[in-house]
């Protein structure tokens, strides 16, 4: 008989490719978080985080030790949580990652709840991913007002 394993088709991603740890327990299948430690269930969100953690860490040099997963935080008096915060060496909020299924548009309504909690993080940056579309912006908090770049922000200083 096939495992999970064997039968499970995850998306290539618009990221660098990487080996993540995999393994089948209870009927599900469970992907090792390095910045946790810990097996997660294997969503098509997580799928997509694990990748921008891989990435920021392995290709583009950011500390680990500067990342943080689903941080959270009130907004309307609701507790939210964000997918993937990095942040400076002085300890403000630098980027704002928010994750997406790969099945899942970005649209103007995805753009808008990332821009949510933006409004309590203040990031000087705010990408939003799917895994294969990626849309980064730059805030500038005089004119309060978001920025596409062509390009990702370098890890802080």
């Amino acid at each position: 008989m096939d495992s999970k394993l064997d039968q499970i088709q995850l998306p290539q991603l618009n990221l660098p490719h990487f080996e993540p740890q995999l393994m089948e327990k209870e009927g599900k299948m469970w992907i090792f978080d390095s910045l946790r430690k810990k097996q997660l269930v294997l969503t098509p969100e997580e799928w997509v985080r694990q990748h921008w953690i891989n990435f920021l860490i392995t290709k583009l040099k950011f500390p680990k030790g500067l990342l943080a997963l689903e941080k959270g935080l009130v907004y309307n008096k609701l507790l939210k949580r964000t997918d993937l915060v990095v942040w400076d060496k002085n300890g403000n909020p630098y980027l704002l990652i928010e994750c997406k299924a790969p099945k899942v548009k970005l649209t103007q309504k995805t753009i808008e709840q990332a821009c949510m909690y933006h409004k309590e993080l203040k990031t000087p940056y705010l990408l939003i991913s799917n895994g294969l579309q990626h849309i980064c912006l730059s805030f500038d908090s005089v004119a309060e007002k978001f920025t596409q770049e062509k390009s990702f922000p370098e890890p802080p200083l």
